[in-house]
């Protein structure tokens, strides 16, 4: 069994944000479809925008789980006047997520980050590592011992 490790080439602050109301109820994130390459979203927060009624409003994902079927679970249920934002922190799905605003008007909007991945074998990672490991040996300096107060 080869391991497969992920790299992040970098993170693209594409906004990856988007209002849904119930004009625009839902938001579909895809990535390119390049070889080697692995597109993410990583969820950062929901709140509730300006002109919000005094509703429940509730949002979900719908994405791959880990054993490759879909499913969609409520990330959010807002309300303008007890719950008007949720922090997701780092809520990271693989591309395609479609966002849905199941119950409410919004608008809500929705922001994260664009992630974007490469498949790197392990071997590449060891001969990285290596030359990681070596710098920071030549940087450690070796700590003394504090000295001793005389009572006098």
């Amino acid at each position: 069994m080869e391991l497969v490790c992920r790299r992040f080439l970098g993170i693209l602050f594409i906004d990856a944000g988007c209002e849904l109301s119930s004009k625009v109820p839902f938001y579909t994130f895809q990535g390119d479809e390049e070889e080697d390459l692995e597109h993410f979203l990583e969820l950062r927060t929901v709140c509730l925008g300006e002109g919000a009624k005094e509703e429940t409003n509730v949002v979900e994902v719908t994405a791959m789980n880990h054993q490759g079927k879909t499913i969609s679970v409520p990330i959010a249920n807002l309300h303008m006047s007890c719950l008007p934002m949720v922090s997701l922190g780092e809520f990271e799905l693989k591309a395609p997520v479609t966002i849905r605003l199941k119950a409410g008007t919004g608008p809500v909007t929705v922001s994260g980050l664009h992630l974007i991945a490469s498949q790197v074998e392990e071997s590449d990672l060891s001969d990285e590592d290596d030359d990681d490991d070596e710098e920071e040996e030549e940087e450690i300096t070796p700590i003394k011992p504090a000295k001793k107060k005389q009572k006098q």
